[in-house]
């Protein structure tokens, strides 16, 4: 169970990415099962030939902006489907991540990441080790809720809730909508790095589903524990994660096989939608003092 805390507190960096196209562009990216791999690749590569293990996370994150800045001119300038230009986007990565790794899997078991002090002072799988984890994800959180609450973040959040209207006020929505994919690609790219260090290989299979994982972290954090403000919506969306990854280690345990895995997430991400629209759970919520989960957070 401690390795599922762990692993929800990183993969919470991807779904803060899938929540700022998501919930505040409302915007249905699917880079993202491209861009984690880039990350991871990138990463891999880097560490494997010297490079220092937090120069070649920057760096990995840089490369998943460059996947998003590549979605969103596809959207906004050549005008194609915003759902449509993310798929072109995924499958182009494919056969550059193969590039960039030169081999469908690199090992890092021997390589020093930035896992090996924690694994080095046996402290992996312990308080320390969901402490450390949890900090980062705290220090992301804190950053994303930052620049949503400054000129650009509220820009980029009024584009996502009425481009009409924001526009008319003399702000390029083309500008925020490519800004934001890039923004949210990084994240997803730095948390493949982290994620490749963490189990100490990249594979070009590793970023497959990865955008079911990352919706249903925002929608289950948002369900149970309400999306009314930017800082209880990310805050939600970690919680999500975490819950997320525990639910899969439970049905681990109860006997499914890792390839039902994909079911389980679609089956949890179903019921995440469905639920807070009875309202028997409406009910509950507002007993338990939650609200009712919007389209996105709301400008403060």
């Amino acid at each position: 169970m401690t390795t599922a805390v762990e692993l929800g507190l990183i993969y919470a960096i991807m779904a803060l990415g899938v929540y700022l196209t998501f919930r505040i562009l409302d915007f249905p990216d699917l880079t993202v099962d491209g861009s984690f791999t880039t990350g991871a690749g990138i990463a891999a590569v880097g560490i494997i030939n010297g490079m220092p293990p937090l120069l070649a996370t920057l760096i990995a994150f840089l490369g998943g902006m460059a996947a998003g800045v590549v979605t969103g001119l596809l959207h906004t300038k050549g005008k194609i489907n915003g759902l449509l230009a993310g798929i072109l986007t995924m499958i182009a990565l494919y056969s550059i991540n193969l590039r960039i790794m030169g081999k469908a899997n690199l090992p890092l078991l021997r390589e020093e990441t930035l896992m090996s002090p924690l694994r080095d002072a046996g402290l992996m799988g312990g308080a320390v080790s969901i402490l450390a984890f949890f900090v980062l994800a705290m220090v992301v959180k804190v950053l994303l809720d930052w620049f949503l609450h400054t000129d650009v973040g509220l820009a980029m959040q009024a584009t996502g809730d009425n481009e009409e209207m924001i526009r008319s006020f003399g702000v390029s929505t083309d500008n925020q909508k490519i800004l934001g994919l890039s923004l949210s690609n990084g994240l997803v790219a730095a948390c493949g790095a982290l994620i490749a260090q963490y189990q100490g290989f990249a594979d070009i299979g590793m970023g497959i589903g990865i955008i079911l994982a990352g919706l249903a972290s925002v929608i289950i954090g948002q369900a149970i524990f309400g999306a009314r403000l930017v800082i209880i919506a990310t805050f939600a969306v970690v919680l999500g994660s975490v819950l997320y990854r525990v639910v899969i280690q439970l049905a681990l345990e109860a006997g499914l096989q890792p390839n039902d895995m994909k079911l389980v997430s679609a089956v949890l991400v179903v019921l995440a939608l469905i639920l807070p629209r009875w309202s028997g759970f409406r009910k509950l919520g507002a007993r338990m003092g939650t609200a009712k989960p919007e389209k996105k957070g709301a400008m403060v």
